[in-house]
């Protein structure tokens, strides 16, 4: 008599299809990234330049989920911590910092991303340690504060940071046979790296015990700490490591620009990171960089394309308002309007965690279960 079970050998050949289909797909991704600059130079797509800095979008993506998506905290200063890596590595390799040359010779670009990755991550706990007893909006509240204060305090040291004019020339990375330079591939593959390894990182986090102690932290902190779970350390864990992302990216996002200064790290940074991980789905490694890719391509690309195809449109019907439209200057209006939608329609996101879609539609699930019971007991 069947049950209308599945049966245990259909599972399996369901889940090797599944890893099999995710396999491939990984490997076509990553052949894609590996040879895009060739595409993009065979097509003359003109991406290059653009692909680096959503790259490092993407890193902090990733790290702002380890706080977001595994812990359930509220990190809305997360570009202070940015802007910490990016001081850092300006202040170990920029010949306009007094601290930048040692002996003669500039500190070597790698081990100046290792120190901005640990002073970041320093200034985690420092913030972590008095703040991460308060939860949801207070704990919001003050990373809002810090990531306000950081921006000013760079303001108000000039003697140190320049100020407002920015710190200049600061040092790139060394390789052998390799020239990081205004040629854009050296720093299109360091980023690909940084981000790969990022994915390997917070990959085997979210599958370590450690995350299992933040996800039970975040679903319930009181039960958690009852089973053993210290609540302060383990969440300042997650919220020093996530920071040590932050100043990882500000180090090469300050060597590949050339120029730091406070206003690359506003609170705007901050709220955009956050959009991609809503977006792509919080708690999901592979969401996440989905996320960063669909709102950082917007960004960088196609608001301007479109910009310019809406001017063309103007400009041949004679249409005043589509030849002065500029949607870079609507993009944090329509950021908001996507997530709103993403709120109504999708609020796990685009991929997002098995455990997160289950928590966001348990209720759905557990009313459509007790309807379906009723129906089959109660006569039509």
């Amino acid at each position: 008599m069947s049950t209308g079970r599945p049966t245990a050998g259909w599972w399996q050949t369901t889940t090797g299809a599944r890893r099999r289909r995710n396999a491939a797909l990984t490997a076509a991704a990553l052949l894609l990234v590996l040879f895009f600059p060739q595409i993009n130079d065979a097509l003359n797509l003109g991406l290059a330049g653009k692909a680096i800095p959503i790259a490092i979008f993407i890193t902090l993506a990733l790290g702002l989920n380890v706080v977001v998506g595994f812990a359930g905290l509220l990190d809305l200063g997360y570009a202070a911590f940015f802007a910490i890596g990016a001081y850092t590595a300006a202040f170990l390799t920029s010949t306009v910092s007094p601290i930048g040359y040692v002996h003669d010779h500039p500190v070597n670009f790698f081990l100046t991303m290792l120190a901005s990755a640990a002073v970041a991550a320093l200034f985690g706990v420092l913030l972590g340690a008095p703040t991460l007893r308060l939860r949801g909006d207070y704990l919001a509240i003050v990373t809002l504060g810090f990531g306000e204060i950081v921006p000013l305090v760079v303001r108000n040291v000039p003697e140190y940071t320049k100020g407002t004019q920015g710190m200049n020339p600061i040092g790139v990375p060394e390789l052998p046979f390799v020239t990081f330079g205004l040629a854009t591939e050296p720093w299109y593959y360091l980023c690909v790296a940084v981000v790969l390894l990022s994915v390997v990182v917070t990959s085997r986090l979210r599958t370590s015990r450690i995350c299992r102690a933040l996800v039970a932290i975040r679903e319930d902190e009181v039960a958690a700490a009852s089973v053993g779970i210290n609540p302060v350390s383990t969440k300042l864990f997650a919220f020093s490591l996530g920071a040590s992302f932050s100043g990882f990216a500000g180090s090469i996002w300050a060597s590949y620009l050339q120029v730091i200064a406070p206003e690359q790290f506003d609170f705007s940074v901050s709220i955009f990171v956050l959009s991609m991980i809503i977006l792509g789905g919080m708690g999901n490694v592979y969401g996440v960089i989905v996320g960063g890719l669909l709102l950082g391509g917007f960004d960088r690309v196609l608001a301007e394309r479109t910009s310019d195809l809406l001017h063309g449109i103007g400009a041949a019907l004679d249409l005043g308002l589509l030849r002065e439209a500029d949607l870079t200057k609507a993009r944090t209006l329509i950021f908001g309007l996507a997530l709103v939608v993403m709120m109504l329609v999708r609020p796990e996101g685009l991929i997002p965690s098995a455990r997160r879609r289950l928590e966001l539609h348990l209720a759905e699930e557990r009313g459509g279960d007790a309807a379906e019971r009723r129906a089959n007991v109660e006569p039509d």
